[in-house]
Order: C-alpha cells, then sequence, then structure tokens
C-alpha cells in the first residue's frame, strides 16, 4: 500500500504536469497542438480526481 507521502508526491506531480501542458496550450501556435495539450491536462486531472479523491486535481483554470 501506497503511504500518504507518496501518494501526496504522486498528486503534486500531476497536478504539475497538468500545469505544465496547460502552459504549453497557451504558447502553441497550431491549434490542433493547442486542443491536443489541453485535453491531456484534463485527463490528467480526471485521473488524478479518481485516483486522490474530489479537489486533488484542482487547477486554477487556464
Amino acid at each position: 500500500m501506497v503511504d500518504k507521502n507518496q501518494q501526496s508526491q504522486r498528486t503534486r506531480q500531476m497536478r504539475d504536469k497538468a500545469q505544465e501542458l496547460e502552459q504549453a496550450a497557451q504558447r502553441a501556435a497550431d491549434p490542433a497542438e493547442r486542443q491536443r495539450l489541453i485535453e491531456k491536462a484534463l485527463h490528467i486531472r480526471k485521473k488524478s480526481e479518481q485516483t486522490n479523491g474530489p479537489g486533488s486535481g484542482t487547477m486554477d483554470p487556464m
């Protein structure tokens, strides 16, 4: 079983990755690439919430 510290670290990593993808989407010139990055960030957040409970994937909107 994963201890709380490891779970917290994993949740933080998932949030950080989602934020990085959102920032990359903001810089993307290609609309298709922007949409792909946004969808990937949303997927990571959703997975984080499913794994770690509601609110764990919550971040400031773009």
